[in-house]
C-alpha cells in the first residue's frame, strides 16, 4: 500500500486537488497535543524527528510516496479510498476505516516512583506518531476555603481516594480512548487549586495514564487495556519527593517530612500497594530497569500491528526531519 507524506517530491503521479474528497471523511482542527501539564507531570506528544529508542527493535522498511507540493494536503491512499487527512488525529486503519480504540496503559506506583520516567521511556520508545500522556495529578478535586487551610499547612490528604475527581477522570479517560478530544483541567500545586485554563487533548494511537491510585477505581480498570505497577524503594521515592517538593513547589522540609508521615507513607500502604495486584507488569527500579520497559514496548508494538494501525507512523513521519503540518 502506498501512502503520502507531508515532504515534496516529483515521484507521486497524481495530485491530491485532482482527487475529490471522500465523503465519508469528517474534518479535524488539528493533530496538535497538548504538551504541557501541572508539576513534575505533563501531557506530552512525540517530537516531529525524535530518534528511535534502542529499547525496540527497528521496524521493516515501508515504500513511501510523496505528494509535489508541500501546500497539498497529506493524503492516505488504500486500495478503495482516497482519504484527504489533512492533518487530523490517526483514526483510520489500513482499510481506510475508522479504528474502534486507542491502546491504553495504566502506570500505578508510590509518589515519586518514576512513573513519568517510565511513561516518557515508552513513548520515546515506541515511536508512534501520536501518544498521549495523562495524568492523575490534573484531576485532584476543588478545594473548599477550609481545605484550602488545611493544605496550607500540610494537613489535607492529598493522597487518599477521595482527593480525586473520579468521575471525570474515567469520563476524560473513557473518550480519549475512543479517539475523542478532551479538555483536561491544569492544576496548580504551589496553590492547591485548579487554573482558569483548560487543556485541550485530542486522541490518538496510544494513550499513557499515570497517578500514584491508577488501579483504585473499577471503572479505571475496566478502561487499560496493559497494566503496569512501578515499583520503587520507599527511601529513594522519599528523597525524590523531598527534592521535586523543594524546587518545584515551594515546600519546606519539615512540611514534606511531616505530611509524608502522617498522610503519604499510610496511603502507600492501605491504598496503593495492594493494588499490585492488578498489575500485569511490575517494574522495580523504574525508568533504569530497561528489560521491563522493552517487554513493555515490544507488547504494546504487537496489539498495534494487531489493530492494523503502524502503516500511519509512516504517512505522518517527517521524511529528512521535515516539519509536519500544523
Amino acid at each position: 500500500m502506498e501512502t503520502a507524506s507531508c515532504s515534496s517530491s516529483s515521484d507521486s503521479t497524481v495530485k491530491p486537488a485532482e482527487q475529490p474528497p471522500d465523503e465519508g471523511v469528517e474534518a479535524d482542527k488539528s493533530m496538535l497535543r497538548s504538551d504541557s501539564g501541572s508539576g513534575d507531570d505533563s501531557l506530552d506528544g512525540l517530537p516531529n524527528c525524535a530518534p528511535r529508542c534502542p529499547l525496540t527493535p527497528s521496524l521493516s522498511p515501508r515504500k513511501r510516496t510523496t505528494s509535489q507540493s508541500k501546500s497539498e494536503p497529506p493524503l492516505l491512499r488504500t486500495n478503495k479510498r482516497t482519504i484527504y487527512t489533512a492533518g487530523r488525529p490517526p483514526w483510520y486503519n489500513v482499510t481506510g476505516t475508522t479504528f474502534k480504540e486507542a491502546f491504553v496503559i495504566g502506570l500505578c506506583g508510590g509518589s515519586a516512583s518514576g512513573k513519568t520516567t517510565v511513561a516518557n521511556k515508552i513513548i520515546e520508545a515506541l515511536d508512534v506518531p501520536w501518544v498521549v500522556l495523562l495524568s492523575m495529578d490534573s484531576f485532584y478535586k476543588v478545594l473548599n476555603k477550609e481545605e484550602q487551610e488545611l493544605a496550607a499547612k500540610n494537613e489535607y490528604n492529598f493522597d487518599h481516594p477521595d482527593a480525586f475527581d473520579f468521575e471525570l477522570l474515567v469520563t476524560v479517560l473513557r473518550k480519549l480512548k475512543k479517539g475523542k478530544s478532551i479538555k483536561v483541567p491544569v492544576y496548580d500545586f504551589t496553590s492547591h487549586g485548579r487554573r482558569k485554563e483548560w487543556k485541550t487533548v485530542y486522541g490518538a494511537n496510544v494513550v499513557i495514564f499515570e497517578g500514584i491510585l491508577a488501579f483504585a477505581n473499577k471503572e479505571l480498570l475496566k478502561l487499560l487495556d496493559m497494566k503496569v505497577f512501578v515499583d520503587t524503594d520507599s527511601d529513594i521515592r522519599l528523597i525524590r519527593r523531598l527534592k521535586r517538593d523543594i524546587s518545584l513547589r515551594g515546600r519546606d522540609i519539615s512540611g514534606i517530612i511531616k505530611q509524608y508521615n502522617k498522610f503519604v507513607k499510610p496511603a502507600f500502604e492501605q491504598y496503593i500497594e495492594p493494588t499490585v495486584q492488578s498489575a500485569d507488569i511490575v517494574v522495580p527500579r523504574g525508568g533504569e530497569n530497561f528489560v521491563a520497559l522493552d517487554l513493555i514496548v515490544q507488547h504494546v508494538h504487537s496489539q498495534l500491528e494487531k489493530r492494523n494501525i503502524w502503516f500511519l507512523s509512516v504517512i505522518s513521519s517527517p521524511i529528512d526531519c521535515q516539519p509536519l503540518f500544523t
